[in-house]
């Protein structure tokens, strides 16, 4: 058990009640959680209320095949950047037919980092039906298992604060 399962079951509890009450469906596009962030929402009992399906994308052909990741831009910019986590939140909610979608890709290490992109190096995007993608690169730190940990952790919280924003410019 992490230091970080309370929070993330906590997390993950919320996303789930709010979800429910707009009814409204979630996604996931994964590299280097593997697909942690499904398995924090389906921790959840009713989760199949508001979750449907994942896509665990860790390989660049996978990236390209399920999500619809350009070749262009996994060669231009590499696996770890924004304009893929922009392109794997976008076609994870496409080929979900969801409402809201994260997507990660990072490199969780102890191995891979570069000084352009260190260990740690974590690209983040949510994608909200008819809305623009927000992205947001973070370094976090820690042993593998903590940057996965706080990579699924974080992921849920702007989730969250996506259907947040919505509730609010919903009752408006």
């Amino acid at each position: 058990m992490s230091q970080y399962d309370p929070l993330i079951d906590s997390a993950a509890a919320r996303l789930g009640n709010a979800l429910r009450q707009l009814g409204w469906r979630v996604t996931t596009a994964e590299s280097c959680t593997g697909g942690g962030i499904a398995e924090a929402i389906t921790r959840i009992s009713g989760s199949s209320a508001w979750f449907d399906c994942a896509f665990v994308t860790y390989a660049n052909h996978s990236k390209s095949r399920w999500v619809g990741v350009s070749e262009q831009d996994l060669q231009e910019y590499g696996a770890v950047s924004e304009p893929v986590v922009r392109a794997m939140a976008s076609g994870a909610l496409l080929a979900a037919e969801a409402d809201l979608a994260v997507a990660v890709s990072g490199i969780a290490g102890p191995e891979g980092g570069t000084a352009e992109k260190p260990v740690g190096t974590v690209w983040f995007a949510w994608a909200v039906r008819d809305r623009e993608v927000q992205t947001q690169c973070r370094r976090i730190h820690g042993s593998r298992r903590d940057v996965r940990a706080q990579t699924v952790l974080y992921s849920l919280q702007g989730l969250i604060a996506e259907v947040e924003k919505c509730s609010v410019n919903r009752s408006a």
